[in-house]
Parts: C-alpha cells; sequence; structure tokens
C-alpha cells in the first residue's frame, strides 16, 4: 500500500471514471463520494468499488453521461430522476435543493429514482445538519434480506442515515444498514480474501456461513431479527414504492456489472428545527450530548468516523497496490 493524499486520491478516481465512459460531473461526483467514505474509514463504500463501478459504465448498468433531472411537484418536494447513472449527481442535486426548500416550508422532501448504488448516505445527511437542518435518508437496495420466516430476499439491506446539528460543534451522524452489518463489508472481505464473522450471514441454503463468497450468494440475517425485516420494508416503501423505483427484488446487483441498471431509489428528509415555533432546538441537543458524554466509555455515534477523517487529512489514504496495478499510480 501507498499513503496517498485526500487532492490526489480524488483526482486519481475522477480521471479514472473519465477515461472509463463518465462525464465529467458524474466522475467528480463520484470520486468525491468514494474518497469521502474512504477517509472516514467507511471502505466498503470507499476505493474497493471501484473496480464494480469501472465495470458496470463499460456493461452499460450505469450510465456514465446520464445527467440526473429535477421538478418541483409540491412546494416541499423535489422528485429526482437520476437517469440511470450514478447515485451521487442526483445526491448532490438534492441536497443542494433541500435547505431552502426546508427554509420555506419547514420540512422538505427530495425522492430519487431510476437510480444507483448511494453509497455511505452519511455523508450527506451530515451536509444537511452543516445547514442547520436535521434530516434522514433512507435507500433500497437489491434484494438482500428474506422476510421474517421467509427463506428468499425481498428486501435489500435498506440503509437508514440520520443527522442533527449539535450547537458549536460536528453533527451528530447514524448511518447504519438494516443487516447485521452492511454488504459493503462482506465485499470488501471476500475481494481481501478473508473469512466473515458467523452471525452476518447465511449461505443459499439458509446456513450460517463465514465463507465471504458463500455468504454474497446467500442472505444477509437481519439486524435484530423480526424488527429488523420491519424496518427494512418501511425503507422499501419510502426509497422505492414512494418515488417509483424499483423494488429490492426487482433491481440487479450493486455488486458487479452483469444485468440492466438496478433503478433504485433513495429518500431525503429535511427538517427546519425552527420551524416548530421555538428556539430551543441547539439547546435541548446540548443537553442531549453532554447526558450521553457525561458517562464513562460512553460516546456519540459517528466518533469513529471524525477520527478517521482527521487522519486521513493528515496522513491520507492508503491505497492497497492491487487497485494501483489495475487503474495506475495517482499523478
Amino acid at each position: 500500500m501507498a499513503a496517498v493524499s485526500l487532492d490526489r486520491a480524488r483526482a486519481w478516481a475522477d480521471a479514472i471514471f473519465q477515461a472509463n465512459g463518465a462525464m465529467p460531473a458524474a466522475a467528480r461526483a463520484t470520486a468525491a463520494a468514494l474518497v469521502a467514505a474512504e477517509a472516514d474509514g467507511l471502505k466498503g463504500h470507499g476505493l474497493s468499488r471501484l473496480p464494480t463501478y469501472v465495470g458496470m459504465l463499460a456493461s452499460g448498468k450505469v450510465d456514465g453521461k446520464a445527467v440526473p433531472v429535477s421538478a418541483r411537484p409540491r412546494p416541499g418536494v423535489i422528485a429526482i430522476d437520476a437517469a440511470r447513472g450514478f447515485a451521487y449527481p442526483a445526491l448532490d442535486l438534492a441536497c443542494d435543493a433541500l435547505p431552502e426548500i426546508a427554509r420555506n416550508t419547514g420540512i422538505a422532501l427530495a425522492g430519487i429514482r431510476r437510480s444507483n448504488h448511494a453509497g455511505a448516505l452519511g455523508l450527506y445527511v451530515e451536509r444537511l445538519a452543516d445547514r442547520g437542518l436535521v434530516a434522514l435518508f433512507f435507500a433500497n437496495t437489491p434484494e438482500a434480506i428474506a422476510p421474517w420466516g421467509g427463506k428468499k430476499a425481498v428486501f435489500g439491506t435498506n440503509p437508514i442515515a440520520f443527522a442533527a446539528p449539535v450547537p458549536g460543534r460536528a453533527p451528530v451522524v447514524i448511518d447504519l444498514a438494516l443487516s447485521k452489518v452492511a454488504r459493503g463489508n462482506i465485499v470488501a472481505a471476500k475481494q481481501a480474501g478473508r473469512p466473515i464473522p458467523e452471525g452476518w450471514a447465511l449461505d443459499r441454503n439458509g446456513q450460517p456461513t463465514t465463507d465471504s463468497e458463500a455468504a454474497l450468494a446467500g442472505t444477509m440475517v437481519a439486524m435484530g431479527d423480526a424488527k429488523g425485516t420491519a424496518l427494512a420494508f418501511m425503507v422499501e416503501v419510502l426509497a422505492a414504492a414512494l418515488v417509483g423505483a424499483h423494488l429490492g427484488f426487482e433491481a440487479a446487483s450493486f455488486l458487479n456489472e452483469k444485468g440492466e441498471p438496478p433503478e433504485t431509489g433513495q429518500a431525503i428528509i429535511a427538517i427546519d428545527p425552527s420551524s416548530l415555533g421555538h428556539g430551543a432546538f441547539g439547546e435541548r441537543m446540548a443537553t442531549l450530548v453532554a447526558a450521553i458524554e457525561a458517562q464513562d466509555g460512553a460516546r456519540l455515534p459517528g466518533a469513529r468516523r471524525l477520527a478517521a477523517r482527521q487522519a486521513a487529512a493528515e496522513h491520507g489514504l492508503e491505497i492497497p497496490q492491487a487497485l494501483f496495478e489495475r487503474f495506475g499510480a495517482p499523478p
């Protein structure tokens, strides 16, 4: 491995995407998202996705020339068509538009359809929290989790993210998949040739497995068992049925270049705290955070992410040599 600065890593990934057919805006947005995830220690959504994304460009599973388009069907709603391209330009469009809408209406919704893998959702709700908003993000993904009592996958790992501003410090950010672990962790284990812990996934016969390849061919274990599958259903409604996207069992995999564009969906909700008619939100958040941090050993969600980000900013990213061998070293 070799350490590479964040700026060089972004420029390197950007150039790779453009060389493989992505328009500059799409390449830039996608490179920025992967490097930001990598810097936050979320390697399953980071540069390990480069080979898959390039394969998708080559096969047409993602349209590198797509430009997202938006409409405002209601005052508090922005409807975005990702046009079978990368999700990241559509997510940038949503995050740019939502603050002004939320300031005017109190609460705003962005629905994104005909989309693709949305990566680390926490990055986007954090951007909204940096603008003083409370934000929720729901994304549906290709089938991975069976309904409770069933054996065949219907839901994806269907991640949820949340962020809220805290006076004088970084927002609190929560980003979690509804499987016991994010599917990206299993993808990273497969690429590294490592086993996975028992309890993460089942093989195609419904048996527990520590083999990452068998896990990817089987189903994920839901976080919280029946409660996790109920939450996955809720995300499927919000991020797919509501916005007009493919359901998880209709979507082609995010993990390879085979099949048609996934056309999954995302829904982002932004809330202006001042719309509730009081000025106590900041004080209430500070009191809540203080109550948590007053306990020995307790930490806020997302604290490790901030530490990893600071380390990456100071020391750069350790990029696997295999990626350099395939795509060339950064300039």
